[in-house]
């Protein structure tokens, strides 16, 4: 069987993208992880599947990380079949509206950028003081999508990524399904620079767009800072984060706004 599918990135976070509104494709978890290989498939952090909605929207986008397994939301992703949505309807829409396991996301295409709607940030829970490979450290929590622990650092270059990612991702404080782990530089009020260890991935990805909010929304609960956040990911490029607050003083809505790249189209034989 010839599977065609179009090769995208997010500033660095890259997916396989496939048009499945016929529904002809019902892959598993093996398949998908062979996709995702970067040696025996494709090479993705994530696979994307657009699929007709289900109710009142373009699309609907099905999100699995490279483990096979399906998770809620990413934000670099939802970018990336924003654009790739964009183009199956010719170009005459500027923004798409469609479905995920996180909600309804509304897609807005600025040039080569797309900016997101990540809705209502839930599950925002005080600092905790937790012990992390012997050491204790202060890590923040929130769900833009999917849960997020957030950790402010002096130097990034010096966190052993994948030891401490790990941990922190797999803390029984987190339990049972884990988080993603972030570690932010503070490099002036209003800009970061981050790392991320993705939960499904299970390793450090050039970015995360739902890391990208989360850590801005923690710095802004942490230092008093104003929206908008800018975030410099581990590949290079630079994201935006609006956000607004509610009559309580919890978060609104967050808005998320960078690169969305086509890369390449192809086959491949399953």
């Amino acid at each position: 069987m010839q599977l065609q599918f179009t090769k995208m990135n997010g500033a660095g976070n890259d997916f396989v993208v496939i048009d499945n509104r016929s529904l002809a494709w019902q892959l598993d978890r093996g398949t998908i992880q062979r996709l995702c290989d970067r040696h025996r498939g494709v090479g993705a952090d994530g696979f994307l599947s657009l699929e007709p909605a289900q109710g009142d929207a373009d699309f609907r986008m099905r999100y699995y990380n490279s483990d096979g397994g399906e998770a809620e939301m990413c934000g670099n992703g939802a970018r990336c079949f924003a654009r790739f949505a964009a183009r199956l309807m010719l170009g005459d829409s500027l923004s798409v509206r469609f479905e995920t396991q996180a909600g309804i996301i509304t897609a807005s295409l600025e040039g080569d950028l797309v900016r997101l709607n990540m809705g209502r940030p839930t599950d925002h829970r005080q600092p905790q003081t937790l012990s992390i490979s012997g050491k204790n450290m202060d890590i923040h929590s929130i769900n833009t999508g999917v849960p997020h622990a957030v950790a402010f650092v002096e130097d990034e270059e010096e966190i052993d990524i994948r030891k401490i990612g790990s941990a922190v991702r797999h803390h029984t404080a987190f339990s049972p399904k884990g988080t993603n782990a972030n570690f932010a530089r503070v490099v002036e009020p209003g800009r970061l620079v981050l790392r991320t260890f993705e939960r499904g991935v299970e390793d450090e990805t050039l970015a995360c767009g739902t890391g990208v909010c989360a850590a801005a929304l923690m710095h802004a609960v942490a230092a008093g800072v104003r929206s908008p956040i800018l975030v410099t990911v581990r590949g290079g490029d630079t994201m935006r984060v609006d956000f607004e607050f509610d009559a309580e003083g919890g978060f609104a809505v967050a808005h998320l706004t960078g690169p969305a790249d086509f890369v390449f189209e192809g086959v491949i034989s399953l």
